[in-house]
């Protein structure tokens, strides 16, 4: 049977640097979240989280808005439509290292404030956003959302997810490094001249395997399906996460039985997370955190019913640990969750 699967929910540092440039042009802050089902209390709690679902929705709800692809980011918007025909001309090319090259060179044509390059140095090829004037906060969110779009939809293209090397990224803020970290799955340098990536060069020659029919199934979703799309499930936090979810109502295993289930050793275990970023009792943590989060917005449920479901003995338990995730109160988070649906 088929594990059930708890999407990974999205930090409101998130939310607040996507709407920074919706802030700058004196858009109403309230009705842009209203529309996306996110309470604009939320704002002010540095720990919450919204799901993915809302993330979504916001994206959708600043594109129509302000007419941008880039959100207001930018000192000229990126007319509505460029992704979608990047996408089409995209579909035709015959290498991943081709499509890179001609999609940098329809962008190059539409941005102003950053340009984006392949780079191909002997065994390891990086991505680039490189500054043409002074990069602020709005214009690095800019950058990292385009390098990160680039990398979902080169997946998608090659239909694989392509293992980086490293990220490379500007200080901006420690927890958005860290959730860089987890959506790339590869370290993240938070220093240098430019955005992006690196990774081996030798991917740049696989075959490019979507058509123009698979375009217009993917087209529905994305951009902002690419958020998700292209999570490497095979990655050892994605199967514990998996096998916790199971278990979830009981005592959860312990780290040495989910070692043995996976048939590999404690210090092996702990050693190969370590490598991914992630302790065992984090990914405990932050599954009961976003499965919380999807009950919360469950009229349905009552608070003693998710603190049960969730393996909490009682329910005063529940929303000490849920306070400590997020920052609020369950009743209080469930409350603003509602408010802004």
């Amino acid at each position: 049977m088929t594990s059930p699967v708890t999407q990974h929910t999205v930090s409101i540092l998130q939310v607040q640097h996507i709407l920074l440039g919706a802030r700058q042009r004196g858009l109403d802050m309230s009705v842009l979240l209203r529309r996306a089902g996110i309470s604009e209390e939320m704002l002010a709690a540095p720990l919450s989280r919204v799901t993915q679902t809302q993330y979504a929705r916001l994206i959708r709800t600043l594109r129509r808005t302000l007419r941008d692809e880039l959100w207001g980011l930018c000192s000229q918007p990126l007319r509505m439509g460029s992704f979608d025909q990047a996408c089409r001309l995209l579909v035709h090319c015959k290498t991943l290292g081709e499509a890179f090259q001609k999609g940098f060179h329809f962008y190059r044509l539409l941005l102003s404030d950053f340009t984006p390059r392949l780079q191909r140095e002997g065994d390891v090829a990086s991505v680039r956003m490189v500054d043409t004037g002074d990069r602020d906060l709005l214009l690095a969110y800019a950058e990292r959302s385009f390098s990160f779009m680039a990398y979902g939809l080169a997946c998608w293209l090659v239909a694989r997810r392509i293992p980086l090397l490293e990220v490379v990224y500007p200080s901006m803020d420690g927890h958005l490094g860290s959730e860089a970290s987890r959506l790339f799955h590869a370290p993240v340098i938070e220093d240098g001249p430019w955005i992006g990536y690196r990774f081996e060069s030798r991917w740049l020659d696989l075959p490019i395997v979507q058509t123009a029919q698979s375009l217009q199934e993917f087209l529905q979703a994305a951009p902002a399906g690419l958020l998700v799309k292209y999570r490497d499930q095979a990655r050892l936090s994605e199967r514990i996460r998996r096998l916790l979810r199971k278990h979830l109502a009981s005592e959860m295993p312990s780290l040495e039985a989910v070692s043995a289930v996976l048939a590999i050793t404690p210090q092996t275990l702990k050693r190969r997370l370590r490598d991914e970023g992630l302790g065992f009792q984090a990914i405990k943590d932050n599954l009961r955190r976003d499965v919380a989060i999807e009950f919360l917005s469950d009229p349905q449920l009552t608070l003693p019913e998710i603190a049960n479901r969730l393996g909490f003995a009682e329910a005063s338990s529940f929303q000490r640990a849920f306070k400590a995730w997020t920052g609020l109160a369950p009743g209080v988070y469930r409350l603003r969750q509602l408010t802004g649906s």
